[in-house]
Order: C-alpha cells, then sequence, then structure tokens
C-alpha cells in the first residue's frame, strides 16, 4: 500500500540469508516473549523519535508524510503563495493530515471535539462519536458523502486527519486513514506558535518551484487564491 522496503529487499541489501525449518521453509524472525505485545511500537512519531523503518515520506516541512500507490497530491496555497492544506486524492476518497501547535500538557483534541461537533451538526450533519486507536473519532454523514476526523495529541503538537469521500467506501476509508496518521512523522520546529496554529507546510525541491509559478500564474489571473494537483 505504501512505498516500504519489504524485508527480503532487507536481506538482499545485507546479504543476510533466511532460516529454514528441517523442510526447506522459511522461519518467521524471533520475537522477544517478554509478556507484552509483539508488534512493533507505531506513531504518528515526532522527529525526535522517528525510526529509519524504510517507510518513503515526502518532507512538506512540518509533516513528513506517507503516500499511498496510486495517490495524488493536490495542494491547497493562499494568494500569498503559503501553502494552506496538502490533500491525498486515492480511489477511496480525499485524505487531509495537518499539525497544529498544542499546549505542552496535551488534550487539544478533547478540547477541539465537542467544537467541532457542534459546527458539523449546525451544518446540518448526522454525527456520531466512536472510540478510535488514539481516541474518539468522530464521523459526520453529510448530503455529499461521509467525513472522518480523528486527532493525536504530541509534544506540543497535534495531529490530525480528516477522511472524506461517499459512503460505500467509508469503511476502508477510515482504515487507510489510520494508516496514513499512524506512519505520520511531524517536525514541530523550536518556533513559539498560538495554540491551534497550523504548523507551516512547504513542497520539496522542484515540486515548490513548481508551486511557485503555478501561483504567481493563478493569482496574476483570478487575483485570489489556488489549488495546485500534483499527479
Amino acid at each position: 500500500m505504501f512505498g516500504r522496503r519489504s524485508k527480503t529487499q532487507t536481506r538482499a541489501r545485507t546479504g543476510a540469508r533466511p532460516q529454514l525449518d528441517d523442510e526447506g521453509v522459511e522461519v518467521p524472525d524471533e520475537v522477544p516473549d517478554d509478556g507484552t505485545d509483539a508488534r512493533p511500537a507505531c506513531g504518528p512519531y515526532d522527529v525526535d523519535e522517528a525510526p529509519e523503518d524504510g517507510w518513503v515520506r515526502l518532507d512538506l516541512g512540518s509533516l513528513r508524510l506517507p503516500v499511498p500507490e496510486g495517490a495524488q497530491l493536490q495542494v491547497e496555497v493562499d494568494s500569498s503563495g503559503p501553502v494552506r492544506a496538502v490533500h491525498l486524492m486515492t480511489g477511496l476518497g480525499q485524505f487531509t493530515i495537518a499539525a497544529f501547535a498544542a499546549p505542552r500538557s496535551g488534550g487539544l483534541w478533547r478540547e477541539v471535539t465537542p467544537e467541532l461537533v457542534s459546527r458539523l451538526r449546525a451544518e446540518g450533519a448526522q454525527v456520531e462519536l466512536a472510540a478510535g486507536e488514539w481516541g474518539e473519532e468522530i464521523e459526520a454523514v453529510t448530503g455529499q458523502g461521509v467525513l472522518r476526523f480523528l486527532a493525536v495529541d504530541g509534544p506540543r503538537w497535534m495531529l490530525r486527519g480528516v477522511a472524506a469521500g461517499p459512503a460505500e467506501h467509508a469503511p476502508a476509508r477510515a482504515v487507510l486513514l489510520r494508516d496514513v496518521v499512524r506512519q505520520t512523522v511531524v517536525v514541530r520546529g523550536l518556533e513559539p506558535l498560538p495554540v491551534r496554529s497550523p504548523l507551516p507546510l512547504q513542497l520539496p525541491g522542484p515540486l515548490g518551484e513548481q508551486l511557485r509559478q503555478a501561483t504567481a500564474e493563478l493569482v496574476n489571473a483570478a487575483g485570489g487564491g489556488a489549488a495546485y494537483q500534483q499527479g
């Protein structure tokens, strides 16, 4: 689903051979049985704790974002140039991952959740709350489709993921949203920012230059905000 080096590729690179049993069947890598969950630790990760796990992530400044296979990157920009939001467009729907400045004490998502629920209901959505991997998740059914919100409180940041699309893909879309959030790395930086402020996004290298050129052309033509899509 994501661009990740497989265990077979790692062995090929290092020259290590898989361990085989008496019948020539590969034996899985041993995992210490210490009474704890044997699965590897999952994110999202603060940049200071990000593992070297082989995941291919797009460097967006404050985010290092895994991109599902076949996804297209769509970027929203303000008329002044800064990136407003980054969306991943897939066959299941749209995914938007964003990070915000948060207090050291955490708990920003618990504070934001009732406000978001009230706003969605005021806009006519049918809203339900459900227990999720990192706390409450919000599902909102609208005339345009189904929205799923979740968030994770980290050290001085909150990472929020939103998935949107047709109702028939809602369960699979929620699974993919959690997968993307789980493998995202947040780069908070040392700059003091007001709580709830979005952490700044930027595009790397040639993408950033293409975005600046496209933004200038669109602003000159329309005199307003712009959207730029990278396939």
